[in-house]
This record gives C-alpha cells, structure tokens and sequence, in this order.
C-alpha cells in the first residue's frame, strides 16, 4: 500500500511557498529586531573573543604535546640497536642496489653512443653511396647528351641534312593496331 503522501505529492497542509503573499493579517507587520543595548554588545563581543583565544591556545597546546608524544616514541623505538642494525643493512643494501643501476646505465648509454656512432656512420656512408650513384647518372647522362650532339643539326651541317632528308623521304601516315604492328600505310605521293 502507498503512504499517505509522496515525495510528489504536495501536502495539503503545511508551509507556505517562498511565492505565496504574506498573509492578509500579516501584511502591515513590519519586522523590528529586539532592541540591544550597545554596552552589553561591546561586554559580549569582548568576552567571545577572549574564549576564542583561550581555546586556541588550549588547542595548540594539546596539539604540541600530542606531536611531542608521537616524537618521542618514535626515537625511542628508532634508538634500539636492532632497529640501528636493520637501518644499516637496509642501506648496505640499498648502495648495493645503486651501484648495480650505476653500472647497467653506464652500460646502456655505452651501448646506446656506439649506436649513434654506427648510426651516423651508416648515414654518412649511405649518403656518400647516393652522392656517387646520382653523379654517375650524370656522367651518364651527359655521355649521353655528347653522344646524342652528334647528330643535331649545325650550321655547318645544315645543308647535307636537307639534301639527306629530301633524298631519303619517309612516311608517318599510317595507322596501328593495339599491339602496335602497322597495319595500314599511305602511300607518299
């Protein structure tokens, strides 16, 4: 069975909204604080702010004991030759332990310069093996070029190529098929 009412239920009685009017009785009250008197405000004041000191003091006072307490007990339990002799061999251990990272670091960066030596070497070389690659391109090309200067037209060769030419005519009307044999050709006239 359900309750009475809900969470979504408004309550049938109760308080008003912080929108409902006042009430019509309540209209033209006009809400006046108690009156007080200024000498036993300053009497009152005065008085709060001495407490408020007196427990302050009183706070920090417990507090430094209570730390003075806890560091007591903890130099007295850290004081025992059993715990002196454990601190000592924790070190001991832990120099160990140091030293071990100190030698497998100055291992890995020896490790670690001799390939970027290698590296750069290989880069260096790598870069030299192209260099020399694009300058026998070159050379290549420009044996080539010289090779090909034999047969441009000159000034000087100028004639001989035209009497060549009209001497030797050739045809370019003709047609080819997909495997580029010729398979239809003009005849010059």
């Amino acid at each position: 069975s359900f309750p009475a009412w809900g969470p979504r239920l408004i309550p049938a009685r109760g308080r008003k909204t912080r929108y409902d009017p006042p009430a019509k009785s309540k209209a033209s009250r006009v809400k006046m604080p108690p009156p007080v008197d200024p000498e036993e405000l300053l009497v009152i004041l005065e008085r709060y702010r001495q407490h408020r000191l007196v427990l302050r003091a009183l706070r920090s006072e417990f507090r430094a004991e209570v730390l003075q307490k806890k560091r007591e007990e903890r130099l007295s339990r850290e004081d025992t030759p059993e715990m002196l002799e454990e601190h000592q061999r924790l070190m001991a251990w832990n120099e160990e332990q140091n030293a071990q990272q100190r030698t497998r670091r100055e291992e890995r960066l020896k490790k670690e310069e001799e390939e970027r030596k290698q590296q750069k070497l290989q880069a260096v070389e790598n870069k030299a093996r192209k260099m020399e690659a694009f300058l026998k391109e070159k050379e290549k090309e420009v044996l080539q070029l010289q090779e090909e200067a034999k047969t441009f037209i000159t000034l000087e060769n100028l004639d001989a190529r035209i009497e060549e030419c009209l001497d030797n005519p050739r045809n370019y009307n003709f047609a080819i098929d997909k495997d580029g044999r010729i398979v239809k050709r003009t005849v010059l006239s």
